[in-house]
């Protein structure tokens, strides 16, 4: 029998039939069992506020253990997934690469057309887009390794692609629908384009701006915004774009939104934004560690970031990221290529000597089955001295 509930009856075991209201941005379209409080609130986070719920497909959990295996089974769209890779890193690399180049030179053409005030064709980057996800599709890591090699004078073109490549694989591993991971790397593609009406001289200045400098600078939101207005492009997106400076205290800019006032697209755009500026090398400064932009993240949750969101990026993205650089405790640096089960022993690519300071032989080693080498910190490139574009070409890429 079809139940209509509210969110605040829905409880573990009931199942959900249909979505009936919703306030935000992004829909929740399918069906799927509760199996856990976690799922209830997700569905509160995306503003369900009624549902239909099927009672002839519900059960009551006692017990973790009384729950036969298919019914503890987690719904795909409501709660994390675990990556499915359908094809090998290696394979997946050559059609990444070449992608996250088509994306820097869209990337240009878009940055070209807004400063040169020409009419918006969406019909490129957003098959752009569908493309990343299309990739993320077959192997989650690859793009995300491409996303720790950076032109330093590129950080404009790169960023908007890299925040792309991060939501798409975040809204993956959220388990929303197609649809929705298309929308949100597409909206990450383009949530910068304001910056390119931004003087160069702030833009690219080597160091901290000036209280006038950062009213200037704050302007390109609203930049990119007025431009995309004037296109087909969704209002939902449009919004998204327009609260990536926004923060749930009210202290963020261009309007000042609060609390609800940000939508779910807008909060997770912020995570991915903050990130991938915090560990981008720039012509002024060395990108930081993911671990230290992961604590800052924390830090800036509840008040500012949505904890949520901060929560399950970090789970996304794994302790140690892919591409990430990571010291083994034999004093040795290698290149995190895949998560495993354990988020602290993922397969590595060791390739220098701390100790001695030189290159070694390429080795893949997969730390869950080796029982005397572990990871003792995640490192940056530049603390040793690392060319880390000419090792990944070399060594990692393929052509």
């Amino acid at each position: 029998m079809i139940k209509k509930i509210s969110i605040e009856e829905l409880k573990l075991g009931m199942f959900v039939h249909k979505i009936l209201e919703q306030k935000g941005d992004l829909s929740v379209k399918s069906q799927g069992r509760v199996s856990s409080m976690e799922m209830v609130n997700i569905l509160r986070k995306r503003g369900v506020k009624t549902l239909a719920i099927d009672t002839d497909k519900a059960f009551t959990p006692e017990t973790k253990e009384d729950i036969p295996a298919e019914k503890i089974t987690p719904d795909p769209v409501t709660t994390p997934v675990v990556k499915v890779k359908k094809v090998s890193l290696e394979n997946e690399l050559a059609r990444a690469t070449k992608l996250h180049e088509q994306g820097k030179e869209i990337q240009r053409i878009l940055q070209m057309n807004l400063q040169k005030e020409m009419p918006f064709d969406g019909s490129i980057p957003k098959a752009f887009s569908n493309k990343l996800v299309e990739s993320v599709d077959r192997n989650p890591d690859a793009l995300l390794c491409l996303t720790k090699i950076r032109e330093k004078d590129d950080y404009l073109l790169e960023h908007s692609l890299n925040v792309a490549i991060l939501l798409a694989n975040f809204a993956k591993f959220l388990g929303m629908s197609e649809e929705e991971v298309q929308d949100l790397s597409y909206a990450g593609f383009l949530h910068d384009l304001g910056k390119i009406k931004i003087p160069d001289e702030i833009l690219h200045k080597p160091g901290r701006l000036t209280d006038s400098e950062m009213e200037v600078m704050k302007k390109h939101v609203q930049y990119g915004v007025d431009h995309l207005q004037k296109t087909d492009l969704d209002e939902a997106l449009v919004r998204a774009i327009g609260e990536h400076h926004e923060r749930l205290d009210g202290l963020g800019y261009p309007n000042g939104r609060k609390g609800d006032e940000i939508s779910n697209a807008g909060r997770m755009l912020a995570v991915a934004d903050m990130y991938d500026a915090l560990t981008a090398d720039r012509v002024y400064k060395a990108g930081m560690s993911s671990k230290k932009a992961f604590a800052i993240l924390m830090n800036e949750s509840p008040a500012r970031l949505d904890k949520y969101y901060v929560q399950q990026f970090i789970k996304c993205l794994g302790v140690y990221p892919v591409g990430s650089l990571v010291m083994l405790s034999n004093e040795r640096l290698a290149m995190v290529l895949q998560q495993n089960d354990s988020p602290f022993k993922p397969v590595v690519k060791v390739f220098y000597s701390a100790k001695q300071g030189h290159y070694l032989t390429l080795k893949d080693v997969d730390l869950s089955q080796e029982k005397t080498v572990t990871v003792t910190k995640a490192v940056i490139a530049s603390e040793y001295n690392i060319d880390i574009n000419a090792f990944f070409e070399r060594s990692v890429s393929i052509g």
